[in-house]
């Protein structure tokens, strides 16, 4: 089954509104013409309306980075679904190592945002990955299915090819580091495997990103692997070039 590349740009707790304008105003010109896969930005809270305005009209999609699985309630700092429905936001990064890290996400939050992301209309990328200690213990695939497993356990069988999952190594996440091709399709292609647990025929449909330090460098090899479907981008996407460096090596 031929699967449509994702190349998103997670911007993390970087700019402004005016930085966001200035950013996208340099971005849409570049990949208007893209055929090949979709692009998207995954940008903070605050910008989020200026960029979906911004970009209206394109191809570029505009996600938010975090949601709380309640559509309203008692969650000071939160922000729900229908708040990024309702201002166009078309998908949200889920379960990112960071959220998991610093703020305490724990898979059983995730087991309920991302059916409720997918009611919503959502595109929900759910972020899995291990540690360098996970690693160096040989308990990479263990992690694996506990995170994928969790996360997808409250989502329709049928609704399966629905979710993107972004496999982080988290040790090679703005350290430099790059998983081997070979680690990183081993990893893939397990967790497709853990969704074809579920549904074979949804796991073909799955896009599975790669997101540890992905480069314009690297970027064709890793985007040339069998079970990788694009990629999450951090750091690179900030700077145009490298971004639009590493949408163009989606191409194959």
């Amino acid at each position: 089954m031929s699967r449509t590349p994702l190349i998103a740009g997670n911007w993390k707790m970087n700019g402004t509104i005016e930085e966001a304008e200035e950013r996208v105003a340099s971005l849409l010109p570049r990949i208007a013409t893209v055929e090949h896969a979709d692009v998207a930005v995954c940008v903070p809270f605050t910008a989020l309306q200026a960029v979906v305005d911004s970009t209206r009209g394109s191809q570029l999609g505009v996600y938010a980075q975090n949601m709380h699985h309640e559509p309203s309630g008692a969650f000071t700092g939160e922000v729900s679904a229908p708040m990024l429905t309702e201002i166009d936001v078309h998908g949200v990064v889920l379960g990112h190592s960071e959220r998991r890290q610093f703020f305490g996400e724990t898979d059983k939050a995730l087991q309920l945002k991302v059916p409720a992301a997918l009611e919503a209309g959502l595109i929900p990328i759910l972020c899995v990955g291990e540690t360098e200690d996970e690693r160096e213990n040989g308990d990479t695939e263990r992690r694996l299915r506990h995170q994928v497993q969790e996360g997808l356990e409250k989502v329709p069988a049928e609704r399966l090819g629905e979710v993107v999952l972004a496999y982080e190594p988290i040790w090679a996440i703005g350290t430099g580091q790059v998983a081997t091709p070979e680690q990183a399709q081993d990893a893939l292609a397990f967790v497709r495997a853990l969704v074809a647990d579920r549904s074979k025929e949804e796991a073909e449909k799955s896009r599975i990103l790669y997101g540890g330090s992905m480069k314009p460098g690297n970027a064709a090899e890793l985007l040339a692997l069998p079970d990788c479907d694009g990629g999450l981008i951090g750091g690179a996407s900030l700077d145009i070039e490298d971004f639009v460096a590493i949408v163009e090596a989606a191409k194959g």
